[in-house]
C-alpha cells in the first residue's frame, strides 16, 4: 500500500495498458535478430542472445515455472550472480505475474532466512555454489531450481540430486504462457535494501516502475539502438538491473554482461565487444587507474556519480556523466545533460518526472551553496517505489505530510541547478558499491553476548570508500569478546558487512539525551589514522 500522503498514479499515466512482457514482446518483434545480451564469462567464449531468442527462452521458463505450480501473485526468490538465467527468470516471472525477489549473493544464512521468510517465497532459483545455503536458510521452499554452471563456469560442487535442473525450465514443453491483460500497477519485483533500520526493507516495484526506469534511463542517458553497453555490477541491484538492462531493452540496444568486476578482464572484454558506454563506481575506477587504457576501445562515455572529475578524465580520456538514483527512485532523479556544459563534480540537474527540495534540519529550504537534506517527490508506483513490502509503517514514515520522500543524503544545490553529493546524513555506511545500515551490524554484534552497548561507524578505506568498525561496552571483563563479535558477524552477515576491527571501550562519548556520539568516534578513528 502506498504512503497515505504520497502521490499515486491516476487511471491515465505513461504506461496505462502496458507491462514488462509487452516491452520484451515488442522488442522481439521489431528487433528480433539484433543482439540483446552478450554474456561474457571469464573462462569460456561469450554467448549472444538476440531479442527473439531471449524472449522465446523467457517464455519457456515461464511455462516451466507455471507447470511446477508458480502462479500470478506468487513470490519467487532469485539468488544468483550475473548470468543469462538471472534475466530469463526475471522476465519469466514478469510474464506469469509472479513477483521476483532478487537477493544479494553475499548474504549470510541469517540474512537469507529473513528475506525468504519476510517475502513468503516458496520457490527459489539459484546456482550450484548457493544451493546448500538456500536449503539451510529457507527449508520452507517447496522446490529449488539450480543452474548447471556457476555464472558460466564449471561448479566446484555440482548441484544436488534434489535440485530441479534449470534446463528443464528452459526446455519446457508445457503450454505457452499467453500475455496477460497488462496490470501496470501490479507487483513486478522486490529488492531488499539497507535503510536506517536493523533489517533491510523490501522495496516493491510495479510493472509501471520497471517501465519508468527503462524509458527514462534510456532517454536520459542517450542510449541509441546501435549502442553497446557494458556492466559487471550485480543484476540484483538497481544499477545493473535498471540503468543498464532495462534501459537497453527500451532502446533496443545491446548489453554486455560480465559475471562480476575483474580489473584484468575489464578492458579486454570492452575492446572485444566494442562497448560504447558503461557504468562505473569508485571502487572499479580505483582498481583500473594503474592499468593502461587500450587505444582501440570504442567507449564514448562513462556514467558515474560525479561529472567529469579532472583526475579521471585525465587518466582515462573519457567524458564522465554524473547521476543520482536509488532503489526507491527507480530511475535517475539527477543527471548531467550529455554534451552540454555542467558543473564539475556534481551529480547533475533534476530530470523530468521528479521534484527535488534541499532542506535544513528545521524543514526550511537551504540557500544555494548550502548543504542540506535531499527530499524527492514523484508518483508512488510509477517514478517512486510502490511500497516497502509488508511494512506499511515504514512506507508511511518515509514520506512527509506533502508526499516528499527523504533520501537520507546531504547535498548542496547551486544557482545553475546542479546538485553536489556531500554524503549520507546518518547511520549509513558506503562499502564499495553497497549501502549498509550501521544498525544492521549493531544488531548482530549485540548477539555475541556480554555486551551492554555497541556502536558501528565507518573507517575510510583506500579501495572501498569505508569499512565497518565496531566499538563495544562490555558487562565486566570479556577477554574473548573481539573473537566472539567477529565470529557471530561472520556467521550472520555478508562478508562486506563484517567489522574490520572491534574496539572495547570503557565509556562512550555522549551527546544530548545520552545518545552515543558517533561523530566523536569517527573523529578518533581519523586521528588514529593520521597519527
Amino acid at each position: 500500500m502506498p504512503a497515505p500522503t504520497a502521490r499515486v498514479p491516476g487511471p491515465i499515466h505513461p504506461f496505462t495498458g502496458h507491462d514488462v512482457p509487452w516491452l520484451l514482446e515488442a522488442r522481439a518483434a521489431n528487433r528480433s535478430d539484433h543482439t540483446f545480451l552478450i554474456f561474457a564469462p571469464f573462462d569460456k567464449p561469450a554467448e549472444r542472445w538476440t531479442y527473439a531468442r531471449f524472449a522465446a527462452a523467457a517464455e519457456r521458463v515461464a511455462a516451466g515455472l507455471r507447470a511446477r505450480g508458480v502462479t500470478q501473485g506468487d513470490f519467487v526468490l532469485l539468488h544468483m550472480d550475473n548470468c543469462p538465467e538471472f534475466l530469463l527468470t526475471w522476465h519469466a516471472c514478469a510474464r506469469l505475474g509472479a513477483t521476483v525477489v532478487t537477493t544479494n549473493t553475499r548474504s549470510a544464512e541469517d540474512e537469507l532466512n529473513y528475506f525468504a521468510d519476510h517475502c513468503g517465497a516458496r520457490v527459489a532459483i539459484t546456482q550450484p555454489k548457493y544451493e546448500a545455503l538456500i536449503r539451510a536458510a529457507a527449508p520452507q521452499m517447496k522446490w529449488v531450481a539450480v543452474t548447471e554452471l556457476d555464472t558460466g563456469a564449471e561448479p566446484e560442487t555440482p548441484r544436488s540430486t534434489a535440485a530441479i535442473p534449470f534446463e528443464t525450465l528452459t526446455s519446457s514443453e508445457a503450454p505457452r504462457v499467453e500475455l496477460r491483460t497488462p496490470e501496470p500497477l501490479s507487483f513486478n519485483s522486490v529488492q531488499y535494501t539497507s535503510g536506517t533500520t536493523s533489517r533491510p526493507k523490501g522495496v516493491v516495484w510495479t510493472h509501471a516502475n520497471a517501465l519508468w526506469g527503462a524509458r527514462t534511463n534510456a532517454v536520459n542517458c542517450d542510449i541509441a539502438p546501435d549502442d553497446i553497453g557494458h556492466t559487471c555490477l550485480p543484476l540484483y541491484h538497481t544499477n545493473a538491473l535498471c540503468y543498464s538492462h532495462l534501459a537497453t531493452l527500451w532502446a533496443g540496444a545491446t548489453l554486455v554482461i560480465q559475471p562480476r568486476f575483474s580489473a584484468s578482464r575489464y578492458w579486454p572484454c570492452l575492446v572485444e565487444h566494442k562497448a560504447t558506454w558503461g557504468v562505473q563506481i569508485p571502487f572499479m575506477l580505483k582498481a583500473l587507474m594503474p592499468l593502461p587504457v587500450p587505444k582501440d576501445h570504442s567507449l564514448t562515455r562513462w556514467c558515474l556519480g560525479s561529472l567529469n572529475p579532472p583526475v579521471l578524465v585525465q587518466t582515462f580520456g573519457l567524458p564522465i556523466g554524473g547521476w543520482f538514483g536509488m532503489t526507491e527512485t527507480i530511475g535517475l532523479p539527477l543527471l548531467t545533460m550529455n554534451g552540454l556544459p555542467g558543473r564539475t563534480g556534481t551529480m547533475g540537474v533534476v530530470t523530468p518526472g521528479y521534484e527535488i527540495e534541499v532542506r535544513r534540519e528545521d524543514g526550511t529550504h537551504v540557500a544555494f551553496g548550502e548543504s542540506g537534506l535531499m527530499w524527492i517527490r514523484g508518483v508512488q508506483g510509477l517514478s517512486l517505489f510502490h511500497e516497502y513490502l509488508n511494512n506499511p509503517e515504514a512506507t508511511a514514515k518515509a514520506f512527509d505530510e506533502n508526499g516528499w520522500f527523504l533520501t537520507g543524503d546531504r547535498v548542496t544545490p547551486f544557482e545553475d541547478g546542479h546538485i553536489r553529493f556531500d554524503g549520507r546524513e546518518r547511520d549509513m555506511l558506503r562499502i564499495g558499491a553497497e549501502n549498509v545500515a550501521e544498525s544492521e551490524i549493531e544488531r548482530v554484534v549485540m548477539t555475541a553476548g556480554g555486551i551492554i552497548e555497541c556502536a558501528v561507524v565507518g573507517k575510510p578505506h583506500p579501495m572501498l570508500d569505508e569499512v565497518a568498525v565496531a566499538y563495544v561496552l562490555t558487562l565486566g571483563p570479556q577477554p574473548d569478546i573481539v573473537e566472539r563479535v567477529l565470529a557471530v558477524c561472520k556467521q550472520k552477515l555478508a562478508d562486506f558487512k563484517v567489522p574490520r576491527e572491534v574496539f572495547v571501550i570503557e565509556e562512550f562519548p555522549r551527546v544530548t539525551l545520552g545518545k552515543i556520539d558517533k561523530k566523536e568516534l569517527r573523529r578518533r578513528l581519523a586521528a588514529e589514522e593520521n597519527a
